[in-house]
């Protein structure tokens, strides 16, 4: 398969020239052996090699790779993470000053990009499971419901999948937003591998931003945004604003190598772990009845979250996150037989912690007192949060991860906030900013 960002960057390096530009290394030295095959490719904006926020080649090519295989119209490369995927996907989908109907279970950045684009959030609160202790998917008919209470709504920010592997139905959801002559913009962080996967799972939205790093073979913070129907122009310059004039040319072509080694072999090592994922579902108390799940994310139903991890990274075995009843195990295409049988080991010898925990009450929604931009940038003081009752935030409270804030800023800190903080494990004796009095 074409790789023309690669083929592009190699070509330049393999006629050896004279490099007065940057970067100061000049293709030649990065003082680390485990650096030193990344130099002669990391480059910056020259003819031969292209400019990330203009058109031409060879990022023409390389992104409509990607567009192509996720179904959309434009890919954008990114080098500042989902964060910048998020900025750039919901100030292309929303103006300054309007509503948007946002998945309350959304990431931190959201509630940072409804700050910084001045946007009023209308909250979508996801159904909540007690039988598995966490949110579920968004319901179709909730999203209905509330565009039809708020029908100045036209933009709708949903997550999916979540942190924990769950998937909502996008393309049902995106009938019932186009249908009101909305725009759907879906975080998908942690679902950049699912289409080599056969899982077509932005179907229907508008935008989507994806994380490569996170499941892909790809280096850290490379990320992609996928557009329908916006002139790419305004996705590059809309792009430039949130991200670096300088970008990471290693992370883009790690994206371009990524999408080719997937198409081929690594299509195939990708539904190995599949199938292993599947079996450990089958073997061991784990998310898997009823619900649309990432094949390859195994979410683990445990009695104490944070003492099974830490059993776990005492065999040498490092989980992507826990909470109080759930260890969550990102799986790969870089998983080998070996590491698969050695987690299947662990969990063998630990399979008498494993099980429903005790029950986890839903998050609180708090009161709304100001809106988010005014909040973050407030003049604010720091607090124990033990000792910010009926304080009003100017941050946001978030365990991290998952990083979906618990209280964002502009809202007020309650007895009921604190308690639910206090129970799944927070530290009470950290500081938080709250708006001063004055």
């Amino acid at each position: 398969m074409p790789t023309p960002l690669y083929d592009a960057l190699k070509e330049y390096a393999q006629k050896n020239p004279a490099r007065f530009h940057m970067p100061g290394h000049k293709g030649k030295f990065l003082p680390a052996p485990e650096l030193a095959g990344l130099a002669p490719i990391d480059l910056t904006e020259l003819l031969p090699t292209g400019n990330l926020y203009e058109a031409g080649e060879p990022f023409d090519s390389a992104q409509r790779l990607w567009a192509e295989l996720f179904g959309f119209d434009f890919c954008q490369f990114l080098t500042g993470g989902s964060t910048m995927g998020i900025h750039t996907g919901l100030a292309l989908c929303a103006g300054p000053g309007e509503k948007a109907l946002v998945d309350r279970g959304c990431h931190r950045a959201v509630f940072n990009a409804l700050a910084l684009l001045d946007l009023e959030p209308v909250w979508l609160e996801r159904p909540w499971l007690d039988s598995e202790n966490m949110i579920g998917p968004i319901s179709p008919g909730q999203v209905e419901k509330m565009l039809d209470q708020h029908s100045d709504i036209k933009t709708v920010c949903i997550t999916s999948p979540t942190y924990a592997g769950v998937l909502s139905d996008v393309e049902v959801i995106s009938q019932i937003v186009h249908a009101r002559g909305g725009t759907l913009f879906v975080d998908g962080a942690h679902g950049a591998h699912l289409p080599f996967l056969g899982v077509d799972p932005f179907r229907g939205a508008d935008a989507a931003a994806v994380s490569a790093h996170k499941t892909l073979p790809a280096m850290g913070q490379s990320a992609l945004l996928f557009v329908n129907g916006v002139d790419p122009d305004r996705v590059r310059r809309t792009a430039s604003i949130f991200g670096s004039s300088s970008p990471s040319y290693p992370m883009l072509v790690s994206m371009d190598l990524a999408r080719d080694w997937l198409l081929g072999e690594g299509r195939w090592e990708y539904r190995r772990t599949a199938c292993r994922v599947f079996e450990f579902r089958q073997a061991f108390p784990s998310l898997k009845d009823g619900l649309s799940l990432d094949p390859c994310r195994l979410t683990l139903k445990v009695k104490d979250g944070p003492a099974f991890a830490r059993a776990l990274e005492e065999r040498g075995i490092f989980p992507e996150m826990e909470d109080g009843g759930h260890v969550v195990l990102i799986c790969s295409a870089q998983d080998s037989d070996g590491d698969l049988y050695r987690l299947e080991g662990a969990l063998v010898e630990l399979r008498e912690r494993m099980g429903d925990c005790a029950p986890i009450p839903a998050p609180p929604l708090p009161e709304r007192v100001s809106s988010p931009r005014a909040a973050l940038f407030a003049p604010g003081e720091l607090r124990t949060l033990r000792d910010c009752e009926g304080e009003v935030s100017a941050c946001q409270i978030a365990p991290y991860p998952p990083g979906v804030p618990v209280v964002a800023p502009g809202e007020r800190i309650t007895k009921k906030e604190l308690a639910y903080l206090e129970k799944i494990g927070y530290n009470m004796l950290s500081e938080v900013r709250v708006i001063s009095e004055a």
